[in-house]
């Protein structure tokens, strides 16, 4: 064909066929045309759209087969907070959760109860009918952008024709298929390469893979349940899952509006019967109060929604032999015992290793070598062994005792009064307690120097290149160039080659000389310090403003900070005891690293310290987002739900008139953008 204007007629006729014969395939499962007559529907779209490359277009049918190469996935921040779920697993605590939605909720409450996939989260957000980004969980408050990926799951719409919205997002599962995981695995196994663990884990991999036409192979699946948006105008959760399925989104058929407890019980149970028979995994239940209103007049705790909750089916047991107990040991020199088990097939993946956490439950189950063990997949997620047969037990079977030594370094191990943990104290030479602390240090959420990553720190070890986080900032182009080693791809289980050539070398040096710019609080958390997570981390450096103060503070001033516990201020202490330590500080600060709060952040005040705050509404100054932040920055809280304790309701444009009700109710003032500023003046 020659004519661009034909052509154009014949791309736009394919891709409307081919969008809606996916859509009868993948979402319907009502196949109108044999799988020969779409291919060569494909082909020849593809080939038009190499014969006329201007006639492109980015959400065409044939993006569905992969092309794209994504070389990092960026952090991108969720315009709606992905949150978790309270979790249960009896029947009681469900009927608890009913009994405080009833003391909460005036009059007749539905539930909506959803099968809980066993997948990846995912959030798409759509801009005038068009899908323009695909982002993953993360931390609930920003995750990986992996839009080229997702494009290539054909039961999601690239393009929704009928919603009449510029802008909405919508959350799902991203979940692998059994046939595809079995598919999947056996090509790994054929290979020589190492077999995912189950399909939760082959779904995640496939998300982070460069290559989406690898992804395309995969054979992904995604269930959409929830809608969000400020064009959205639904009174309940159920009008929203219509919706989903009304603009072509695939949603389970086993969802339902469940009236009382009972129903939900119902929903429950047959859930369960259904479980082994399913194509996919899932592992629960989710029970949503339906109503908006209500929703919203329930709020929400500082993690979970309470008009929200995941009750989890009973964890699948096994039953096998206890071959050996391994000794892990952490950044920190926390010594972890690891059962190694004869490998049994427990809720669909093999199980070879078991977690034993720690001496007390070592002690407790009173393992022998070869003993027959019960085996449990917590939350159906983490083994764990929760007996033993000890009738079973061969007659001079010998017992296994926690570790007196570190498997690393053979230094003795230690562990504090009223601890449960032992550890190691060689924290200058320990291999693992070295690798760990750097790759702490390098991380994403710390220092976020990614060039060091995929097996550079080990080889910088492994050369005496580096034996402390310090040692990264005296690094040369000489130290670097043509340094290799053949290491073992945790991946795969196959060696390859690491080798620092000139490109290399200097991304390195670039991204550790980038560090520098980090602000206190992340180097407060890249330092490592026992006990101390990212949230208190900057906590602490809002609060001490600089490296010399927190060193500085008695126990009793550490314990004054709020959530600050005995054993993280005696964690803090002892990290600061410690000469090695501070050497490594001082050379951190020559190299330029921040150990101080920047002064325009000081300078905000704390003119709303001691002040709590919800915040409802659209402003006319800020995002909703950034009004929180400004929030925080001059010392207030912000909460998510009012309460008899909220200082204030700050109230936007649109408010809920749920919000306003229960503030005045309960005497909770109401204030505007304007009376903000004016407290902080």
């Amino acid at each position: 064909m020659k004519d661009p204007e034909k052509a154009k007629e014949r791309i736009e006729e394919l891709s409307r066929r081919l969008n809606e014969h996916n859509y009868r395939y993948y979402v319907l499962d009502q196949p109108s045309i044999s799988d020969y007559d779409y291919d060569m529907m494909m082909e020849e779209l593809i080939s038009l759209e190499q014969q006329f490359p201007e006639l492109l277009d980015p959400n065409s049918p044939s993006r569905r087969v992969g092309g794209e190469i994504t070389k990092k996935f960026p952090a991108v921040k969720h315009r709606y907070p992905m949150l978790s779920l309270s979790n249960t697993y009896s029947r009681e605590e469900v009927i608890a959760f009913h009994t405080r939605v009833q003391k909460a909720i005036d009059g007749p409450v539905d539930y909506v109860c959803e099968l809980k996939f066993d997948g990846v989260a995912i959030s798409l957000t759509y801009e005038n009918g068009v899908l323009v980004r695909a982002v993953t969980r993360g931390d609930g408050v920003q995750g990986d952008e992996v839009t080229a990926n997702i494009k290539t799951i054909r039961s999601i719409p690239l393009k929704i024709s009928d919603a009449g919205l510029s802008s909405f997002d919508v959350r799902g599962e991203v979940y692998m298929p059994h046939n595809s995981f079995l598919h999947l695995n056996e090509e790994k196994e054929k290979n020589g390469e190492a077999l995912f663990a189950n399909p939760r884990n082959a779904a995640s991999g496939s998300l982070k893979m460069q290559d989406s036409t690898l992804v395309a192979r995969r054979n992904l699946d995604c269930f959409m349940y929830a809608a969000m948006g400020e064009e959205l105008n639904f009174n309940t959760h159920w009008e929203s899952i219509q919706a989903l399925k009304r603009w072509g989104f695939k949603v389970s058929d086993d969802t339902r509006k469940c009236e009382g407890i009972d129903e939900v019980f119902r929903f429950i149970e047959e859930g369960e019967k259904k479980r082994a028979g399913l194509p996919f995994d899932i592992d629960g239940v989710v029970i949503k109060v339906n109503s908006y209103a209500q929703q919203e007049r329930l709020g929400y705790t500082s993690k979970f929604p309470r008009w929200a909750i995941a009750f989890k089916y009973k964890a699948v047991q096994g039953v096998t032999h206890l071959l050996d107990i391994a000794f892990q040991v952490g950044r920190t020199g926390a010594v972890t015992p690891v059962a190694i088990l004869k490998p049994v097939l427990i809720a669909g993946s093999t199980v070879q290793r078991a977690s034993l956490y720690n001496e007390d439950r070592m002690i407790e189950l009173n393992l022998h070598r070869n003993d027959m063990v019960v085996v449990e997949k917590g939350g159906d997620i983490i083994p764990k062994i929760v007996d033993v047969d000890a009738s079973q037990r061969e007659k001079h079977a010998e017992k296994i005792d926690f570790a007196t030594h570190c498997p690393e370094c053979d230094t003795r191990l230690e562990k504090k009064t009223g601890e449960a943990v032992h550890y190691c104290p060689n924290n200058d030479a320990c291999p693992p307690q070295i690798q760990g602390r750097i790759e702490h240090f390098i991380s994403r959420r710390a220092m976020n120097i990614e060039s060091l990553g995929q097996g550079k720190t080990e080889l910088l070890i492994a050369r005496g290149k580096v034996q402390n986080i310090a040692d990264l900032y005296d690094l040369t182009y000489d130290d670097l160039i043509g340094l290799e080693k053949t290491i073992e791809d945790p991946a795969t289980g196959k060696a390859r080659t690491v080798r620092f050539r000139d490109k290399t070398v200097k991304n390195i040096l670039s991204a550790i000389e980038n560090s520098t710019s980090v602000s206190f609080d992340r180097v407060l958390y890249a330092l490592g310090i026992r006990h101390l997570g990212e949230t208190m981390a900057k906590k602490l450096a809002h609060h001490f403003e600089n490296i010399d103060r927190l060193r500085q503070s008695s126990y009793d001033e550490l314990i004054a900070v709020r959530d600050v516990g005995e054993k993280m201020a005696e964690s803090i202490h002892a990290y600061f005891e410690d000469a090695r330590n501070l050497e490594i500080i001082e050379r951190l600060k020559r190299a330029g690293l921040s150990f101080s709060v920047d002064k325009q952040e000081t300078e905000k005040g704390d003119a709303l310290s001691g002040k709590s705050f919800v915040v409802s509404g659209v402003f006319a100054q800020y995002s909703r987002d950034e009004i929180k932040e400004f929030i925080r920055q001059h010392g207030g809280e912000v909460k998510s739900s009012i309460s008899s304790k909220t200082s204030f309701l700050l109230a936007g444009d649109q408010m809920g008139p749920e919000k306003r009700k229960k503030a005045e109710a309960l005497g909770v003032p109401i204030i505007d953008e304007a009376e903000l500023h004016n407290m902080i003046r």
